[in-house]
């Protein structure tokens, strides 16, 4: 084989190969982003049945949960106190939508990011949307279940005082 003929076909398969990375070794990347993906509508169905027990099923027993506005709540013992608050809001209305969902090579570990919309009865008692950006790390379980380890969200709303 000439030598341009053996770099071009070795360019093709390198292209071609490339293109494969959906599954990397025993790890399909495209099952579990699907997996994923599926979690979270599901999460989103939880939110607005209101089920607290539910939600704290998204999260692994060592999983922080930080909301705008409030206190990180570490543990699921916390992260049920939380919850169970904004469940009883019957203003409340949450819905995520990931725009980005990345896997660690082993398939152990991953995250997803995106937005939200929330609805919550504010301080003077009529409802007051939010909007914001959050990530959500994942760790596959031993049952290879996803869960949350480290749950994150980021208001893109006005604060009534800017920071310095």
């Amino acid at each position: 084989m000439k030598p341009s003929l053996l770099l071009s076909t070795a360019l093709l398969m390198a292209a071609a190969l490339a293109g494969c990375g959906a599954v990397q070794g025993d790890v399909d990347i495209n099952a579990i982003k699907t997996a994923l993906k599926d979690n979270e509508t599901q999460w989103n169905k939880d939110f607005a049945a209101k089920d607290v027990e539910k939600l704290v099923g998204h999260y692994a027993d060592d999983a922080v949960l930080m909301s705008p506005g409030m206190p990180a709540a570490v543990g699921k013992d916390a992260i049920r106190k939380l919850l169970s608050g904004m469940t009883s809001d019957s203003a409340l209305n949450l819905s995520f939508t990931n725009s980005k969902i990345e896997v660690a090579s082993s398939g152990e570990m991953a995250y997803t990011q995106g937005s939200y919309t929330m609805t919550m009865t504010g301080p003077d008692k009529k409802p007051i949307t939010d909007h914001g950006s959050y990530v959500t790390t994942y760790r596959k379980g031993v049952d290879g279940s996803w869960k949350a380890v480290a749950d994150i969200a980021t208001s893109e709303a006005p604060t009534a005082s800017p920071r310095s």
